[in-house]
């Protein structure tokens, strides 16, 4: 049975992203699909971790390997741990993974603005694949604490792959996450959060973990 490739964006981003496009060229030159579904499904206000995961998992339906990039990544972590999927996750490739979101999200929001978000009902965030200002709802945050990282205990093969320079999700987070499970691999690289300038390096890691 032939190996799905399956490619989950981050927050407020979208399946035209720098990675996702370049990735997707990358699979092409091996005559391999890489399935890029959009998460924001229309209504980026409603998103929620667990809507991307009810979202994603009717796409895994035959042996899977799962590339998520920031918030993607953490949701593919999750979907590894949903027993109607599970048996078919081959490997995850993380890039740049948003654990420890809220711990590292809301202190850069600020009290006030929490405040504020929780009391308005939403929140005011820059979309980047859309290039405006969109609106999140409270219930983004409500739903996110119900999934403490500490329980993905799932042993898929996962690589994470981390800029020692990312300023938005601390590669701190990733040392931890590899640290506590020995079916994970974490390749620094010497990049931001973007990644952009990585593009060479993560091909070739994720060329190399895959055997492609």
């Amino acid at each position: 049975m032939s190996t799905t490739y399956l490619y989950l964006h981050g927050f407020a981003s979208g399946p035209q992203s720098f990675k996702a496009q370049a990735l997707r060229s990358r699979f092409q030159t091996l005559g391999l699909t890489l399935q890029i579904p959009d998460l924001n499904q229309d209504d980026f206000s409603q998103l929620t971790l667990s809507r991307q995961i009810q979202q994603v998992s009717p796409l895994i339906h035959q042996p899977t390997v799962l590339i998520g990039s920031s918030f993607g990544g953490l949701t593919a972590c999750w979907l590894a741990e949903q027993p109607a999927v599970r048996t078919q996750l081959q490997r995850l490739i993380l890039l740049a993974p948003a654990f420890d979101f809220l711990a590292q999200w809301l202190p850069r929001l600020g009290p006030a603005a929490l405040e504020q978000w929780r009391d308005r009902g939403w929140l005011s965030v820059y979309h980047y694949a859309q290039q405006r200002q969109q609106r999140l709802d409270y219930r983004f945050l409500l739903d996110a604490q119900q999934y403490p990282d500490a329980q993905l205990q799932t042993p898929v093969p996962t690589l994470i792959l981390h800029g020692t320079e990312d300023e938005t999700i601390a590669i701190e987070a990733s040392q931890a996450y590899a640290s506590r499970r020995p079916w994970v691999k974490l390749q620094p690289l010497a990049t931001d959060h973007a990644m952009t300038e990585a593009a060479d390096d993560i091909w070739q890691a994720i060329r190399s973990f895959c055997a492609l």
